[in-house]
């Protein structure tokens, strides 16, 4: 089915529109006391009791011992909502704007508020975080981005009649797992391994990066790894949805290669004509297709030597693991823009997020996420418009010739920076999700720069140029 992009806006869901208060209590040292958090969404009259721009950042990000988090719905005549890349956006950017101008209200360095607010805590379980380096993305993507060379003062950088600012902003998205999925492995004669689920791939890597597990586990090289997907013939697997196909299918994978492994191991030092014949499993390792004795290396046998001799493949599946512990991945991201403020033309000139993924699988497809988010907030923060006429209820830019979208000319300088720790409460290698997390808090760094440098604060998006000339009211 193809749908003309008129279509999309009746076919099927979009970002919901959204209201948000916001009211923050801090002491004169900045230490936040109280965040009160409203927001009002768009939703239609067919809709069940949906809401899907969640206010995850507040409960998480900072520590505040008061916390009042609302949420509401308005049923109107207009297209369904639905999930949209990135659900938590919108409310980090009411949140991360509001604690900007909280920052000039007290004569505070953005990033020091931040910092002397980290959250050590998990507030939805009251236990301290096991693995959370949000301090560390702000000080290591401070120095990166060269935050303290910065004037503090909103209107004070200027190239000439252009006005410059910077901003900056946290971000947090669900990083967990979704149950049901499941994994197969394969093991042949030719001591390569054929690793199968369910899942697809959206041009995110999954193929790469599930072979990158599953050689690792096994301990193959990476070219004698075939990982298959999209039939339904292989063990389910969940959505590919909500950043979560790396900790749910990378999971299953690792559970199924683990336990492949394991197999192999016990072939091979049950075999009488293998040099690792008779000597303990726990001290074999595996690595680049052949197994060892983990203190004596040079004592070895190569996977496909073993399997040659058993003569048959050897194969290995788990069933869908329960539902795996909560997991975030947070950040924290930097924007520099340029402002015409005679025609009111805005241009974002850099773009800096250090982030906290867990353990980097793949540093390039990583980065090309966080280059994807970074370009669709350039589009939602300064120029993506769904115009609705308010007395026929019709949408009015239908088409792309009225909706702008970023073209290459609009995208910044990009850089990326990971912690890279694993998260031990992931099963996928210590990788948690991440996709859709760079954009959580981009679009407020943007608003953030958009108010350094003009001295207004919008807090309508997306910043057109009439709101800048018309000094943001």
């Amino acid at each position: 089915m193809v749908l003309t992009r008129a279509h999309t806006y009746t076919a099927h869901g979009h970002r919901a529109e959204g209201h948000q208060r916001l009211r923050i209590g801090a002491k004169r040292d900045g230490t936040i006391t109280a965040i009160d958090h409203d927001s009002t969404q768009q939703t239609s009259r067919t809709e069940k009791d949906s809401l899907y721009n969640h206010s995850t950042a507040t409960r998480l990000l900072h520590a505040c011992p008061n916390l009042h988090i609302a949420q509401r719905a308005v049923r109107l005549d207009l297209p369904v909502p639905a999930y949209i890349r990135a659900p938590e956006a919108m409310a980090s950017h009411g949140l991360e704007s509001a604690l900007d101008e909280l920052a000039y209200a007290l004569d505070m360095d953005p990033v020091e508020l931040r910092l002397r607010n980290h959250a050590s805590v998990n507030y939805d379980t009251g236990k301290p975080w096991v693995s959370k380096r949000l301090d560390e993305c702000y000080r290591h993507g401070a120095a990166a981005f060269g935050w303290s060379e910065r004037d503090p003062r909103p209107g004070a950088m200027r190239d000439g009649d252009t006005l410059i600012g910077s901003g900056m902003a946290a971000i947090a998205h669900s990083a967990g797992g979704i149950p049901g999925s499941a994994a197969r492995v394969e093991l042949t004669t030719q001591g390569k391994a054929i690793v199968q689920s369910a899942t697809h791939d959206l041009g995110t890597g999954t193929y790469t990066v599930m072979s990158q597990v599953a050689a690792q586990v096994l301990g193959l090289k990476l070219a004698d790894v075939d990982f298959q997907l999209g039939d339904t013939a292989y063990p389910s697997a969940s959505m590919s949805g909500a950043s979560s196909t790396v900790p749910s299918v990378g999971a299953a994978v690792n559970r199924a290669c683990t336990q492949a492994r394991k197999d192999l191991i016990d072939l091979t030092v049950a075999d009488e004509r293998s040099p690792l014949h008779g000597v303990p499993a726990d001290r074999i390792s595996a690595e680049g297709g052949e197994l060892y004795v983990t203190d004596l290396p040079r004592r070895r046998d190569s996977v496909r030597a073993v399997l040659t001799r058993h003569g048959k493949p050897l194969k290995a599946g788990v069933e869908p693991a329960p539902e795996t512990p909560a997991q975030y991945a947070t950040g924290a991201v930097f924007a520099e823009v340029r402002v015409d403020p005679r025609l009111g033309r805005v241009r974002v000139t850099r773009m800096l997020g250090a982030f906290d993924p867990g353990r980097v699988l793949n540093r390039r497809t990583l980065r090309s996420q966080v280059i994807g988010s970074f370009v669709w907030a350039v589009g939602f923060t300064l120029t993506e418009h769904t115009l609705v006429d308010p007395h026929l209820g019709r949408i009015v830019n239908p088409n792309l010739s009225g909706y702008l979208l970023p073209v290459n000319a609009d995208i910044p300088e990009i850089q990326a920076l990971f912690v890279d720790k694993p998260d031990p409460t992931s099963e996928a290698l210590g990788a948690r999700g991440f996709g859709q997390a760079p954009m959580c808090g981009a679009t407020a760094a943007i608003g953030n720069a958009v108010h350094h440098a003009t001295g207004h604060r919008i807090r309508d998006l997306p910043i057109t140029q009439d709101k800048i000339i018309r000094g943001g009211r």
